[in-house]
């Protein structure tokens, strides 16, 4: 089984005990992330502190500072499933899990900087508004013409779980069978609590590993009731209800 994650704007500042100082990210990193952390690092460089609170998404000046005087090639780096503390990543609660090695292996978070990674890989911290161009250079377009067949080949023997927000699906199509969810609350798409609840549902399935929909089917989640499924070619969205 393999579960599509988004990442998030929120991340932990490096932590003593987490960094892995002698980590060289550019020893697990291909080509084709290389040129998208080139472009990141020189604008950073050598934009104004304008164009940098847009990349960013910060007003603060101090936090813009914090940020410029990272660079991302030689800064201590993280896992990434603790690197990012979203309300998903909060609610997946990764150091409380019995079975971390499950996610290290099968979550597979689409950074806006460095494109699809597994959970395990470590990243410096740096920051990069969902959406935002470098220059007008397209980030997402350039991951799915780039990596979408090493995630092709990643995936073509998995069961697979669908839980990006809408903006990853421009990272990569899945191009097999694959079930999707989407949180109701009386009868409405929720927004905060959807990032809640793909994080409890990623924690779920850690504990119990299904293999195909049948297995899917039979795990109860916590406040959640299945409304509908709607199958349509490759995709079977399950609609839930938040009880």
């Amino acid at each position: 089984m393999k579960i599509l994650f988004s990442p998030s704007e929120a991340k932990v500042a490096n932590n003593p005990t987490l960094d892995k100082k002698t980590e060289d990210i550019l020893l697990k990193l291909n080509n084709k992330q290389k040129f998208v952390l080139k472009l990141y690092q020189d604008f950073i460089e050598k934009s104004s502190n304008k164009e940098l609170s847009k990349l960013f998404g910060l007003k603060k000046q101090s936090d813009i500072d914090i940020l410029k005087s990272i660079n991302i090639f030689s800064d201590t780096t993280m896992k990434a499933i603790q690197r990012y503390s979203g309300v998903a990543y909060e609610y997946l609660d990764y150091d409380n899990l019995e079975d971390k090695n499950f996610i290290d292996e099968n979550l597979i978070i689409f950074s806006n900087l460095f494109g699809p990674i597994l959970a395990k890989f470590y990243l410096p911290n740096y920051k990069l508004k969902q959406g935002e161009k470098l220059n007008s250079f397209a980030i997402e377009k350039y991951y799915k013409e780039n990596s979408s067949e090493y995630l092709d080949n990643l995936l073509k023997d998995e069961f697979i779980i669908d839980l990006r927000a809408g903006f990853y699906l421009k990272f990569y199509t899945i191009k097999k069978e694959h079930i999707k969810l989407k949180f109701l609350k009386n009868g409405k798409s929720v927004s905060h609590w959807a990032k809640a609840y793909r994080g409890k549902i990623a924690r779920e399935l850690a504990y119990f590993k299904p293999n195909n929909e049948q297995e899917f089917q039979k795990i109860s989640f916590p406040n959640l009731q299945i409304r509908e499924i709607i199958k349509q070619k490759l995709s079977t969205e399950y609609l839930f209800d938040i009880v």
